[in-house]
């Protein structure tokens, strides 16, 4: 079973958990992270962090992120997502360099993504993008 890599969109749906289907993203997390898969980089760290204005609220998150460390973000995967921007841009797919980068990142590592951002999709056409299925 490889490592997944979660991105912003599913830490905010699972700390949410007040609809069906965040309440299902929230046990699939819990799911990966009682078998040490999920996994996190700081660009998406600081993501989820950024999304609380409230002091307490941001504490208390960023101590519960605190357990899972950050894989490491080298030289190439910056390199790596500028090449996959550019393959997606000749195809016709755009894509913001914060996601292009958590592309990289997980092809290195050989993990799969977990998010509901449609444009992974298209992405995982034009380059080696492997998508997390829910249970």
């Amino acid at each position: 079973m490889s490592n997944v890599l979660i991105d912003t969109c599913m830490w905010s749906l699972a700390f949410r958990k007040k609809s069906t289907s965040e309440t299902k993203v929230a046990e699939e997390i819990t799911s990966l992270i009682d078998e040490n898969r999920a996994k996190i980089i700081g660009l998406i760290r600081q993501e989820v962090l950024s999304g609380y204005s409230d002091f307490h609220r941001y504490v208390k998150l960023r101590d519960k992120l605190r357990y899972f460390p950050n894989e490491s973000i080298i030289d190439a995967d910056y390199e790596t997502a500028a090449e996959y921007s550019n393959l997606c841009r000749q195809n016709g797919v755009q894509g913001s360099h914060a996601d292009f980068l958590i592309c990289a990142v997980a092809a290195r590592l050989k993990m799969k993504i977990y998010t509901n951002d449609k444009d992974f999709q298209f992405y995982s056409e034009h380059i080696p993008v492997n998508l997390h299925k829910e249970n």
